[in-house]
C-alpha cells in the first residue's frame, strides 16, 4: 500500500472521529433540553387557561383570607355603596345588612386566626363570600377550617367551619391550604375553588303546623344546611290541596348558616323556640291564623321552590306533604316533621303529636 493510502485512511479516521464526536454531543444537548422542559412544563404546570385560572384564583383567595382583617361596605339604600362608613369589623354586622352591602370575609386579627370572624362567616352568603374573594362570576368556592395540632389532643382535626358549593357538578377545581396561629393552637385552613354554580340549595323544610290549637297560627320551619347564609331571594312557597293552590315569592331575607327560620301566619303569636329568624306569610295569605286556616289539614302539600339565575321554571327543593296517598293524617295540633333522607319522599316524614318550631334534632350536613 503507497503513502497516499496511509493518507487517506488516516483522513477517513478523523473524519469518522469528529462525526461521533459531533453526534455525541448533539444528543447530550438534547437530553439535557428534554430534561429542562420537563422540569418547566413541571413549574409551570398545565398550557390550559382555564385551570391556570382557578389556580390562580385559590392562591389569591386564600391570601385575601389569611392576610388580614377583611373590610365591609355598607349599602347607601340607593343601589350603591357607603365607603366612608367602610370597616374592617364585618364580623360585627348582621346577616341582612352584610347581604346588602359588599364584603371581604378577612380572617386575621393581630397576626392571629380571629375566631370571632370565623363564627361570622354564617351571616355571609357564598356569591357574596366568593364575590370578596375577587372570584370570576363563573367561579366559587368551599372553606375548610380545622384545629391542626393543640395541646389539647381531643381538639385535633375539630371542624371550626366547613361550606360551600357542591363539588360535584365542577369540570375543574384546584386547593390551597396555608397553617395559622390561633393561640397556642395550630390551624389549617383549606380553600377550594372550582366552576360549579354558587347556588347552595341547601334550604330544608323540616316541619309544618297545618292545625293548630287556641287560635294560634299555622307555621312552616325551614332549616338552612349549609355552614354559609343563603339568601331568600329566588326562593318561593307553593300551598296546595285538593281545591286551592297558593304561591309566594320571597324577595328578600336571609337564613344565617346552620339555623333555622319560622315562616308564620302571625309574628305576634309565633313560638320562636331556637329560630334564629322569623317571616310572616300571613300578609301575602299563605299560612292563616286563629279561625282563618289557610293551609288544608286533610289533605295538602307545601313546597319550597328555588329558581335559578336564567331560568324561568323553579325547582322544587323540598317539599312536605300529607293525606291522599302518603298515609299521614294530622289531628288538631300535630304536625309533620322531617326525620331525614329526601324530603321529596313521603316516607321521610312522620306525623307527631305536638310541634317544636325553631328547634331541629339532627347533624348538619355540608354541600361538598
Amino acid at each position: 500500500m503507497g503513502g497516499g493510502d496511509w493518507s487517506q485512511l488516516r483522513d477517513d479516521e478523523n473524519g469518522l472521529t469528529a462525526v461521533i464526536e459531533f453526534l455525541s454531543a448533539f444528543t447530550l444537548f438534547l437530553m439535557i433540553l428534554t430534561a429542562f422542559m420537563s422540569l418547566a412544563q413541571l413549574e409551570m404546570g398545565s398550557n390550559d387557561t382555564e385551570i391556570d385560572q382557578v389556580d390562580q384564583a385559590v392562591v389569591s383567595g386564600l391570601d385575601r383570607l389569611t392576610s388580614g382583617s377583611g373590610w365591609f361596605v355598607p349599602s347607601d339604600g340607593d343601589a350603591g355603596y357607603d365607603y366612608a362608613n367602610s370597616t374592617e369589623d364585618w364580623h360585627l354586622q348582621t346577616a341582612e345588612i352584610i347581604e346588602d352591602g359588599r364584603v371581604q370575609t378577612g380572617l386575621m386579627a393581630n397576626n392571629q386566626l380571629d375566631l370571632d370572624r370565623v363564627e361570622a362567616l354564617s351571616n355571609v352568603t357564598l356569591a357574596s363570600f366568593s364575590k370578596g374573594l375577587g372570584l370570576d362570576e363563573d367561579l366559587t368556592a368551599f372553606l375548610r377550617i380545622t384545629i391542626h395540632a393543640s395541646d389539647n389532643e381531643t381538639r385535633n382535626d375539630l371542624v371550626l367551619f366547613e361550606g360551600g358549593a357542591n363539588l360535584n357538578m365542577a369540570r375543574m377545581a384546584s386547593t390551597a391550604s396555608s397553617t395559622v396561629r390561633m393561640g397556642t393552637e395550630l390551624v389549617l385552613i383549606t380553600l377550594e375553588v372550582h366552576d360549579a354554580s354558587r347556588g347552595n340549595e341547601n334550604l330544608i323544610i323540616t316541619e309544618v303546623m297545618t292545625r293548630p290549637i287556641s287560635g294560634g297560627p299555622e307555621w312552616v320551619e325551614v332549616y338552612n344546611d349549609n355552614a354559609f347564609a343563603t339568601s331568600l331571594y329566588g326562593w318561593s312557597f307553593n300551598t296546595s290541596s285538593p281545591s286551592t293552590s297558593n304561591e309566594v315569592l320571597m324577595q328578600q331575607g336571609v337564613i344565617t348558616g346552620h339555623s333555622v327560620a319560622l315562616f308564620t301566619g302571625s309574628l305576634s303569636s309565633q313560638e320562636q323556640g331556637n329560630a334564629s329568624q322569623m317571616y310572616d306569610l300571613g300578609q301575602y295569605g299563605l299560612l292563616g291564623t286563629g279561625s282563618m286556616n289557610l293551609l288544608d289539614d286533610v289533605d295538602g302539600t307545601v313546597e319550597l321552590r328555588f329558581t335559578r339565575e336564567g331560568q324561568t321554571n323553579p325547582i322544587t327543593i323540598s317539599k312536605a306533604e300529607w293525606g291522599g296517598q302518603t298515609g299521614l293524617r294530622m289531628q288538631l295540633n300535630q304536625v309533620i316533621a322531617w326525620e331525614g333522607g329526601s324530603t321529596l319522599s313521603a316516607t321521610s316524614w312522620s306525623v307527631e303529636s305536638s310541634g317544636t318550631p325553631g328547634d331541629v334534632f339532627f347533624e348538619p350536613s355540608n354541600a361538598s
